[in-house]
């Protein structure tokens, strides 16, 4: 085959922009430290990187973002369960003092202020938020656990669901002496009969001070017959509403239960307890539209209805208990629950057992302070005879009310023992739920760490050039373009005129 000039300077040429290519290629790893700069370098390695980029950046998601946010929102739980504990383990140590340490009135007055105390900041703590989100109201982030002030222009339609198991019987004194009705003129108008204790059966509602116009309450007894009192019955069973100041507001008739609505007391005739210790689907339906600071935020806790007293043309808003879990994606499918709901930390009853307390309390020391009212009269001179000695009756029968207010006052302590064991039950099964998630947290975000490495290695490996490798190719390339440099110049340099 007959080679001419123009093949040889066209394949001179071929081959120096071939090198050329290459060197070009070699020079755009050793400067850039990729081994591609577009997809057409090597499509294989560009889907790779396109792959793991998008791994890497969803694991960078849940390492650096998503977990560091969920440890915080768990960090600031944990921290107000603890102070919430301690708070609890408190008021356990001062209800084991008035139960068993016999404490002066000082000494009463100081334990049931520091209860009084204690019990505003326990539910202070559960509006406890986390960047402005409050903690344990679920998915109502935005509002409070319980009431910041007083509120008045809530109406409340309350659905709280009842256990057999929290009846419990309690001691009342009946007769008590009211020293204002002691008349020194007219000494025979005092009758009054000595004061004693009566034992009644009682389920609480969550609330005091609600309203005593509506109340239903519903059951099923163990023979499964479905049973709701509305306080219209005119057989029974019935359910009465009665006032705390009523005579006999504690002492219901057969077949009858007493709804007290100063205290949020039910009051079971034996009967009547008997029938509801077996029964199950046990509620209690009824109103409040007054709250007090620190009350518990009834939607967190039951099925309600809230209207807007203040504004009659705004629509009721219903809410319905159901479990209320914020869950954060921490790994590829993988959510975890990061929240702790208020209901499952903290109940109502520890509210209901301290303002027992106090109350109790408060008797024995209005006791204390008729008898020193009696005292103060008897150390007048200028009474009679008579009225001397209505005075010292009557003083008998204060001493008699103090001593069965006292031991209300300590079964009231005793209460209060068992309702902070059991509350400080409740709290340790939250707080073991909340540090196991959080353990499980802690080993996710360990495993993302490793991934995230691995992940940067191959990715690494997928894309980087080896500087190493890439600069001896360099040198090589650089030499096969210098010599076809030298070649061809050496071939133009020829022609046919050198031979004529």
């Amino acid at each position: 085959m007959r080679i001419t000039n123009k093949m040889m300077t066209n394949n001179a040429l071929y081959n120096i922009n071939n090198n050329k290519n290459l060197l070009s290629n070699l020079e755009q790893q050793y400067s850039s430290g990729k081994k591609i700069t577009k997809p057409s370098d090597d499509p294989i390695v560009a889907v790779r990187a396109l792959k793991f980029r998008t791994n890497l950046a969803e694991l960078n998601q849940y390492y650096e973002k998503n977990i560091p946010d969920a440890l915080a929102w768990m960090d600031v739980t944990e921290s107000a369960l603890n102070t919430v504990n301690g708070i609890i383990t408190s008021m356990n140590t001062y209800c084991n003092q008035g139960a068993n340490d016999y404490p002066t009135a000082e000494d009463r007055n100081a334990i049931a202020t520091n209860l009084e105390q204690l019990k505003g900041q326990l539910y202070q703590e559960g509006n406890t938020n986390y960047a402005g989100r409050y903690v344990f109201s679920g998915y109502k982030t935005d509002t409070s656990l319980v009431f910041n002030e007083a509120t008045t222009n809530l109406k409340y339609e309350i659905t709280e669901p009842l256990e057999a198991d929290s009846i419990d019987r309690i001691s009342k004194i009946v007769n008590e002496v009211d020293i204002d009705e002691y008349d020194p003129d007219d000494l025979a108008a005092w009758d009054k009969t000595v004061p004693s204790k009566i034992e009644a059966y009682r389920m609480k509602l969550s609330y005091t001070n609600v309203e005593d116009t509506a109340i239903k309450f519903s059951y099923t007894t163990k023979k499964g017959e479905a049973v709701t009192l509305d306080g219209t019955e005119n057989a029974v069973p019935m359910i009465v509403t009665k006032s705390v100041l009523d005579d006999g507001a504690y002492e219901p008739a057969e077949g009858t239960i007493h709804f007290i609505p100063e205290t949020g007391e039910l009051i079971l005739a034996k009967d009547m307890y008997e029938t509801l210790r077996t029964s199950t689907d046990i509620k209690a339906e009824y109103v409040k539209d007054e709250f007090d600071i620190n009350d518990l935020r009834p939607e967190h806790y039951f099925d309600c209805t809230v209207t807007d007293t203040e504004d009659p043309a705004k629509e009721p808003i219903t809410y319905t208990k159901q479990d209320q879990p914020i869950q954060y994606e921490v790994n590829f499918n993988q959510k975890l629950t990061i929240n702790t709901q208020g209901s499952e930390a903290f109940t109502t009853g520890i509210c209901r057992m301290i303002d027992e307390i106090i109350n109790a309390v408060n008797d024995v020391k209005a006791v204390e302070n008729s008898m020193a009212e009696v005292d103060k009269m008897l150390e007048d001179a200028s009474i009679s005879n008579a009225q001397r000695s209505k005075l010292e009756e009557i003083k008998e029968q204060l001493k008699s009310e103090f001593t069965l207010k006292t031991a209300v006052m300590t079964e009231a302590f005793q209460r209060g023992i068992t309702t902070t064991e059991k509350e400080q039950e409740v709290l340790n099964v939250a707080t073991a739920d909340l540090g196991g998630r959080y353990k499980r947290l802690q080993l996710t975000e360990s495993r993302l760490s490793d991934q995230q490495v691995d992940f940067e290695e191959l990715l690494s490996k997928n894309e980087d050039a080896d500087l190493v490798d890439t600069i001896i190719k360099y040198s090589a390339a650089e030499t096969v373009y210098n010599s076809s440099l030298s070649a061809a110049s050496k071939l133009v340099q020829t022609s046919l005129l050198d031979f004529l």
